[in-house]
């Protein structure tokens, strides 16, 4: 009932030189990285926005508690609905990793130093100097461990949205294929590689929000 390592490898490697793989790694991984980057993006600036506006704050509250707390299959069903499924996995995968970027960001944010942030109101500090110097170094756990728990659940989303939606030429649909023929060796194939690019792709993402705080550091 459940196939070897070798087998699941040298189906790995099967899959791998047929002609669609890689146009359909590439149609799931545009689309999911899309919406993890949109959320990611979205997440902090209003993150940003809502530590200086408290009625911006209270506006997103009631959207970031449902969308924490709505299961993830209950999301793809409504959303089948109303969306194409070309963005469908998009969607999903940007609303997964929003409240997870906003709250960390957010967060982060408001355990900046209490003693510097006084003094930067007493001599009037710029709001854009502040979030350099302040509240960026504040930020930048939080952000890594935003960052490391999206990429996963946004794979994970956007893979479920996929399946569920039937989505042709994704990695999505072709698990489904897999389970509907019992081809479990495929099956397993093609959770290997999806755990491999989303190991990969945090990876990358990571040295990239790293470099970004050392340059902010730096100048």
């Amino acid at each position: 009932m459940l196939a070897s390592p070798f087998a699941v490898i040298k189906k790995l490697c099967e899959l791998a030189v047929e002609r669609k793989f890689f146009s359909t790694v590439l149609f799931s991984f545009l689309r999911i990285s899309g919406g993890f980057l949109a959320a990611f993006l979205l997440g902090i600036l209003l993150a940003v926005a809502a530590s200086k506006f408290k009625i911006i704050e209270y506006f997103l509250w009631p959207f970031v508690t449902v969308a924490k707390s709505v299961p993830v299959a209950s999301f793809i069903i409504l959303c089948l609905i109303w969306l194409d499924f070309n963005v469908l996995t998009v969607f999903i995968a940007f609303l997964i990793v929003f409240p997870v970027v906003y709250s960390n960001v957010f967060e982060g944010i408001k355990s900046a130093d209490k003693m510097l942030c006084e003094m930067s109101d007493f001599y009037n500090v710029p709001f854009r100097r502040r979030l350099r110097f302040i509240y960026m170094p504040s930020i930048k756990p939080f952000l890594l461990s935003a960052s490391k728990v999206g990429i996963g659940m946004a794979w994970k989303a956007g893979v479920a949205a996929e399946v569920i939606g039937i989505v042709g030429g994704s990695v999505g649909g072709r698990l489904y294929d897999a389970k509907i023929y019992l081809q479990n060796a495929e099956l397993l194939a093609w959770t290997l590689l999806i755990i491999l690019i989303s190991a990969l792709s945090e990876k990358v993402f990571l040295l990239l929000v790293k470099k970004i705080f050392e340059v902010n550091e730096r100048l």
